[in-house]
């Protein structure tokens, strides 16, 4: 199954780069019974915007941005020029037959998150499997793979405006069942604890602005739960194909938004659902030569929520009085915002070691916005074309274009940038998911 937040800054890196230097061994014996792998991926990205365009689609708040090199928080765009990208710690344990333990933590060169820290078990009966802790859930196909594994230098759009900046990554419990047939069936079920921008974006637990309390409830966990099914037909030794299907409901979405003399609250529900495929193809020809990869998917958002302001303030922002009172609250509408996406992809090994790669991406082909008087904002596209060497096997360097064709209030502008990326596996690593 699918192998971040400790904000310690620069001593947050320290650490992790420290413990990274120990010697690397594969397995490392612990205790006894226990067999331990421990393995350090490390990236770093040249960043190029050669033509400046919109800087989000339409109708989408959230997913990464460009840092102008003078910001020093938390964010997960490139700045221009050289950057660490994104580095992993991963620490991983077995006990026997019974138990996996995963732990990894990623770092660039502002912050140390845990990404992923988990229990996962081996042995239960009739094909069970439960896995315990913080994990990337299973939802379509991409969302539980990390970045070393992906094809492109970034996410898909779908993936990051919809999921957010991580993915859909969370608190809970997963279990699964590998039905016992001739093709491979995977059934599986999350509960987690719902905190995902996008998805279920809780801010119960959120402080009060200029002392105002807010008035969003608490609501306990597991707030979002998810279901997925993965099929693999057998099409013999040099084809592979695998098809998903998934969906999940958040009991409780919340968001606020700050202005100048109020806060908004959105208050309501959640629900996604889509469908990914992948297909695979082995020419049986050395290092990678000749084979192909396709693969995609589409997701559907829909946002159910009441909208409320909440004064914080009795004069607007140029001091003029407002007409009310400071923690007023006017119940302003109720709206659905309908959002979706999709992408498609393919890579093929154009000779030994060299692959290319093509992706085209489409976000709010169905952009309905229930917010005000309601919108439905042009969709917004991107293209990508990739090229990736690979001189052993723990280590490649890709070159990345993207064209990106954002729409936004003011009109569609187009927008062109270079990725030239390098990363490096140290250490025994797991194999690489299907």
């Amino acid at each position: 199954m699918s192998k971040r937040n400790l904000n310690h800054g620069g001593t947050g890196v320290l650490a992790a780069v420290a413990i990274a230097a120990m010697p690397l061994a594969s397995p490392v014996k612990a205790q006894e019974g226990v067999d331990l792998n421990i393995s350090l991926i490390l990236e770093g990205i040249y960043f190029n915007e050669l033509r400046e365009g919109n800087e989000s689609p339409a109708g989408f708040g959230g997913g990464h941005h460009h840092g102008d090199g003078h910001d020093h928080g938390h964010h997960h765009g490139f700045d221009e020029g050289f950057n660490l990208g994104h580095s992993e710690l991963v620490l991983e344990a077995k006990l026997g037959d019974f138990m996996d333990g995963t732990l990894i933590l990623g770092f660039d060169d502002h912050d140390v998150e845990v990404e992923e820290a988990y229990l996962r078990t081996r042995s239960l009966p009739a094909g069970f499997q439960l896995k315990v802790g913080k994990f990337l859930s299973d939802v379509g196909y991409i969302n539980s793979h990390h970045p070393h594994d992906w094809d492109f230098v970034d996410r898909p759009l779908v993936n990051e405006y919809l999921f957010g900046d991580h993915g859909l990554q969370e608190i809970g419990v997963q279990a699964t069942w590998l039905a016992p047939t001739q093709s491979y069936t995977l059934l599986g079920v999350e509960l987690l604890q719902g905190e995902t921008s996008g998805v279920a974006n809780y801010r119960g637990e959120q402080s009060a602005i200029n002392g105002t309390e807010r008035i969003l409830e608490d609501t306990e966990g597991p707030r979002l739960i998810t279901a997925f099914a993965k099929f693999a037909p057998d099409l013999g030794p040099d084809h592979a194909v695998q098809y998903g299907v998934s969906a999940g409901y958040a009991r409780r979405y919340q968001e606020t938004e700050a202005h100048s003399t109020r806060f908004e609250d959105w208050n309501g529900t959640a629900w996604f659902a889509g469908l990914d495929a992948v297909y695979k193809y082995d020419a049986g020809r050395s290092y990678g030569h000749g084979n192909w990869r396709l693969q995609g998917e589409y997701f559907y958002r829909v946002i159910d929520v009441d909208r409320r302001d909440v004064e914080f303030t009795d004069v607007d922002s140029d001091g003029n009085p407002t007409g009310r009172n400071i923690g007023d609250v006017r119940n302003v509408q109720s709206f659905k915002n309908k959002q979706d996406g999709v992408y498609l992809q393919g890579v093929y090994g154009f000779a030994p070691r060299w692959e290319a790669g093509l992706r085209a991406e489409a976000l709010g082909l169905t952009n309905e916005i229930g917010r005000g008087d309601g919108s439905s904002p042009d969709p917004s596209y991107r293209y990508a074309a990739m090229v990736t060497f690979r001189p052993i096997e723990p280590v490649f360097l890709r070159a990345q274009i993207n064209h990106n064709d954002y729409a936004d209030d003011h009109g569609r502008d187009r927008g062109l940038d270079f990725m030239l990326q390098l990363n490096v596996a140290l250490g025994a690593h797991g194999a690489h998911r299907f």
